[in-house]
């Protein structure tokens, strides 16, 4: 399959936007911090047509507490990851909730999911983990580093503009092929950030 990579939309804000109004409702016990991430959230790159939104909670303990409401809210659990990266859980979002029954509530199996099915019908993707958490800063200090420094968000837009011009089995194989570039700009990222804040 080849990965389709777009130049930047400002839709993309405005749709974060709408997911962010519908995630508070949703989770609004749980006092959730949501910020957009990604390439999506960065203006001018490049992206994929999906939203990456990171949902902040004040505990750990607080995850599986979030399953139930997003699953009856139309969201799909992706729980394949649950055991390998037990402080996150993931969600995907759908462009219409009306197109919820052509999926399962929850994929355990990656064997299972129906990959073309769901890059068609894909808004976002929900990454939910504890607030203030080592993936939660390292995120941000990506996102605000490639805002800050136009010269790498370009040289990251062209890498991934090339790769979309490869044959790949999944969207993970092809984010396997961007890790090396992006290992490197996140340790400059984190530095960075840590200066900014403090």
């Amino acid at each position: 399959m080849k990965i389709k990579v777009s130049d930047y939309n400002p839709n993309w804000a405005k749709s974060f936007l709408q997911i962010k109004s519908d995630l508070q409702d949703i989770l609004s016990s749980l006092n959730p911090e949501i910020e957009h991430f990604g390439s999506t959230s960065v203006p001018g790159l490049a992206a994929k047509d999906v939203i990456d939104v990171m949902v902040g909670l004040e505990s750990i303990d607080d995850l599986d507490k979030t399953i139930l409401p997003m699953i009856q809210s139309n969201y799909i659990h992706y729980a394949i990851f649950d055991e390998s990266t037990p402080d996150r859980r993931l969600f995907i979002g759908l462009k219409n909730k009306k197109h919820r029954p052509l999926f399962q509530s929850t994929y355990l199996q990656e064997e299972d999911v129906p990959h073309d099915l769901i890059n068609q019908h894909r808004l976002s993707h929900v990454h939910i983990w504890k607030k203030g958490s080592e993936d939660w800063g390292r995120h941000l200090a990506f996102r605000d580093y490639l805002k800050a420094h136009p010269q790498e968000k370009e040289t990251y837009g062209k890498l991934k503009k090339e790769l979309s011009l490869r044959q790949w089995k999944d969207g993970m194989e092809y984010n396997q092929h961007k890790h090396n570039y992006i290992q490197k700009i996140e340790k400059k990222a984190i530095q960075w950030y840590q200066n900014q804040t403090g």
